[in-house]
């Protein structure tokens, strides 16, 4: 069976979206202690395997979008399904170092193209300009991978170990993403896209540009490596502010609600914007947050938590719509895989250098993502919207 309502489509891509997350970005935070007790090596070699990982996926980026320009999103997001259980397999029968790299090697692979950026590529190859709509839909859905994926590997690891915990894993890449996924439409079969940021078309036109690529690639960047960090850090930076053990684990909390209420926003009243407007705002929220928490205290560190999630989830979608809206849907796919280049590099290294910003300045760390955040605001306002934007504006 084959899905030809939109609605449908955007529901079995949030699902396995949802599962793809969980299954490896979220994967380490409930599984590393254990893993690295079992294998003999430090926490931190676990989470050293997962940067190697974040990576391989920057590497595989580029080509996993050309896959998708060229053959559409339902053969390439099946293949990651195969290759997620693999790594998943692998790393449950990991008995060392070597087998634990190994493993998160193939994860990265399945990471490269089988995340946001192959399902907004997908929706794109399917919908065009009108594709806005169903890549906010998708990130709302999958919005609740930690939501879901956390308690479940954590229940896993409890019941049949942390082996058993990545067996499970790949048993639901095969027997459940890998159909769901089966039922997405084929696109049709095009010419492989020659160039690299901008369609040859594309580069005569005021907004298609290296430059606009390069500033995009640096919104990207700041925004991955931002996000990453506090996903890192965040108890213990909201401690360093002054919060107590258990206010900091509250108001930690409200990261997925903030980020999923954003969404919903973003999936109704913001629509009516050109996504760079919303990215503008979305790019403020963490620099405010931060001036909050730092200027005073800790009894602000939820309205900070509650600005950073919001922003982080709009500038969640914005990743997929700004290069529709900005450079059109051709070549989308092999674009998109570039322009995340810096950013997976970004978000491989943001928890040990924000880390080090940490341990030398404790809450003050924070005036670094602040500056970053003010970069990517700057940059965002050097973009203008052209003629592409202003028709996937309107769609």
């Amino acid at each position: 069976m084959r899905l030809s309502r939109r609605t449908g489509i955007v529901a079995v891509l949030g699902a396995t979206q949802t599962l793809a997350w969980a299954s490896s970005y979220y994967l380490p935070a409930m599984l590393a202690a254990p893993m690295a007790r079992d294998l003999g090596v430090a926490t931190s070699t676990v989470f050293a395997a997962f940067s190697f990982a974040l990576l391989v996926s920057a590497l595989l980026g580029p080509g996993a979008g050309r896959a998708i320009d060229r053959w559409g999103g339902r053969p390439v997001l099946m293949a990651t399904n195969l290759v997620f259980a693999l790594g998943l397999a692998w790393l449950g029968s990991a008995r060392g170092p070597a087998g634990l790299f190994s493993a998160w090697a193939v994860l990265g692979i399945g990471m490269g193209s089988g995340l946001y950026e192959a399902a907004f590529a997908s929706l794109v190859r399917l919908y065009g300009r009108e594709s806005r709509g169903a890549i906010s839909g998708i990130t709302l859905i999958a919005g609740f991978a930690s939501t879901v994926g956390w308690p479940l590997s954590s229940f896993l690891e409890l019941q049949v170990g942390w082996r058993g915990a990545c067996y499970a894993w790949a048993g639901l890449h095969l027997f459940l993403a890998l159909p769901l996924n089966a039922m997405l439409p084929s696109a049709a079969r095009l010419a492989p896209e020659q160039g690299g940021c901008v369609p040859a078309q594309a580069a005569s036109s005021s907004h298609g540009t290296t430059r606009d690529c390069a500033l995009l690639a640096v919104v990207f960047a700041i925004t991955w490596f931002v996000s990453t960090a506090m996903a890192a850090h965040l108890p213990r930076l909201l401690m360093a502010a002054g919060a107590t053990f258990a206010a900091a684990v509250a108001a930690g909390a409200l990261v997925g609600p903030a980020q999923v209420g954003a969404r919903l926003l973003e999936f109704g009243l913001l629509r009516r914007m050109h996504p760079l407007l919303s990215a503008r705002l979305a790019a403020l929220a963490h620099p405010a947050g931060a001036a909050l928490l730092l200027v005073l205290g800790a009894p602000l560190a939820s309205a900070f938590v509650i600005l950073h999630g919001a922003g982080n989830g709009i500038l969640t979608i914005a990743k997929g719509t700004l290069p529709l809206a900005l450079f059109g849907p051709q070549g989308y796919g092999a674009r998109q895989g570039l322009l995340m280049v810096p950013a997976r590099i970004a978000q491989a290294l943001a928890p040990w250098l924000f880390g080090l910003g940490l341990d030398r300045w404790g809450a003050g760390a924070l005036w670094i993502s602040a500056g970053l955040g003010a970069v990517a605001f700057a940059a965002l306002l050097a973009l203008r919207p052209g003629k592409a934007g202003a028709a996937a504006a309107a769609s």
